[in-house]
């Protein structure tokens, strides 16, 4: 009898190769990793790109703004922003409504990375389209967001 309920309860077990989390971190770290690759060759990481690419040009953005997209505590925010500073790619400037506020801006270099980091995306994003059929792909969106919010739902003790 012990057994038996041994075995249904390890029959019952979900392998973790199995789970749908851990698809979705192996596959986002197959993308990262395949970005970082190409981009390399231009002086960036896949999270610059990403950071540059959403940077307003003519606004800015603020940093809390910025932290939020990278979902990045401030203090691995602020080392990423002093190193992109030192590299030329961004300047902080105080926001001129609230002065504790401070906004990132692109530098001429900046804007160069950001471009190149585009067009690295548009070419992956056209390389998967032309490889996903576009049903394939409404039905993988549709069910990534469907994840997504019931993670946002999700509550353990219930």
């Amino acid at each position: 009898m012990y057994h038996g309920l041994m075995t249904q309860t390890m029959s019952n077990q979900i392998k973790h190769q199995e789970t749908i989390d851990y698809f979705l971190k192996i596959v986002w770290q197959t993308v990262a990793n395949r970005y970082n690759q190409v981009v390399t060759e231009f002086g960036i990481t896949q999270s610059i790109g990403y950071l540059l690419i959403n940077i307003d040009e003519k606004e800015g953005t603020t940093v809390s703004q910025v932290a939020a997209l990278l979902g990045l505590k401030s203090t691995s925010l602020s080392r990423m922003l002093a190193q992109l500073e030192k590299s030329g790619l961004i300047y902080r400037e105080s926001n001129e409504g609230d002065k504790r506020s401070v906004k990132i801006y692109l530098t001429p270099l900046g804007k160069e990375k950001r471009h190149q980091a585009r067009v690295i995306g548009k070419k992956f994003n056209n390389y998967l389209n032309d490889h996903i059929s576009e049903n394939d792909r409404e039905y993988l969106i549709k069910m990534l967001k469907k994840v997504n919010q019931l993670t946002l739902n999700f509550k353990p003790d219930e």
